[in-house]
C-alpha cells in the first residue's frame, strides 16, 4: 500500500466521521468547528487529486470566509432563538420534518440517477480533453487544467460542496434572523 493510498483513506475517514458528527451533533458550536475539520480534510483530498487550485480555493473561501460567517451568525443569534430551536428538537421523525425528509430523499434519488445514467466518457468535449492529454502530472501548469478538471473529474464533489454551502448559508440566515414584532 502506497503512502498516497494511506493518506487518501485517512483523509476520507476523517471527512466522513467529522461530517457525520457535524450533522448529528446537538451542540451547534461543536458542529461548526467539526465542519472546519471536514472541509480541511476535503481540501487535503483535493491536494491528493492534484487539484491544487480547488484545494486552496476551498480553504480560502469556504473555511476562511463562509464558516467564519456562520460562526458569527450563530454568535449573534439571540438565546431565545436557540432555546426555541432546542425545544423543537424531539423525535427524529415527526410531521414537521416530513417535507425536509421528502426533499432529502428526492435529492438523493436524483443524485444516484445522475451518477448511474451519466455517460461522461462519451461527451465530445471530454473526448477532446482526454485525447489532448490523458494524465495531469505534478510538473504541469495547474492553472491550465482547472476548467477541464472542474468540468470532468471534480464536477460532482465541487457541486456537492456548493449545495452544502447553500444549505449552510440558509441555516445561518435562519439562525441569525430576529424573531420579533414586525
Amino acid at each position: 500500500m502506497t503512502l498516497v493510498r494511506v493518506l487518501f483513506y485517512f483523509l476520507s475517514f476523517i471527512a466522513i466521521v467529522s461530517a457525520l458528527y457535524a450533522a448529528s451533533s446537538k451542540n451547534l458550536v461543536r458542529s461548526i468547528f467539526v465542519f472546519f475539520v471536514t472541509l480541511f480534510s476535503l481540501a487535503g483530498l483535493y491536494v491528493l487529486a492534484l487539484a491544487d487550485f480547488v484545494a486552496v480555493t476551498q480553504v480560502v473561501i469556504y473555511v476562511g470566509g463562509i464558516l467564519v460567517l456562520i460562526l458569527f451568525a450563530f454568535m449573534l443569534s439571540g438565546k431565545e432563538t436557540l432555546n426555541v430551536l432546542q425545544k423543537q428538537e424531539g423525535k427524529f421523525l415527526n410531521i414537521k420534518k416530513l417535507p425536509a425528509i421528502i426533499l432529502a430523499v428526492l435529492f438523493f434519488i436524483v443524485l444516484v440517477n445522475v451518477v448511474f445514467k451519466a455517460d461522461v466518457n462519451n461527451l465530445p468535449w471530454v473526448k477532446d480533453a482526454i485525447s489532448l492529454k490523458n494524465e495531469v502530472t505534478p510538473t504541469d501548469i495547474m492553472i491550465d487544467n482547472i476548467g477541464v478538471n472542474l468540468m470532468t473529474r471534480y464536477l460532482l464533489p465541487f457541486e456537492a460542496i456548493s449545495i452544502l454551502l447553500l444549505v449552510a448559508l440558509v441555516g445561518a440566515a435562519h439562525l441569525s434572523r430576529k424573531e420579533g414584532k414586525a
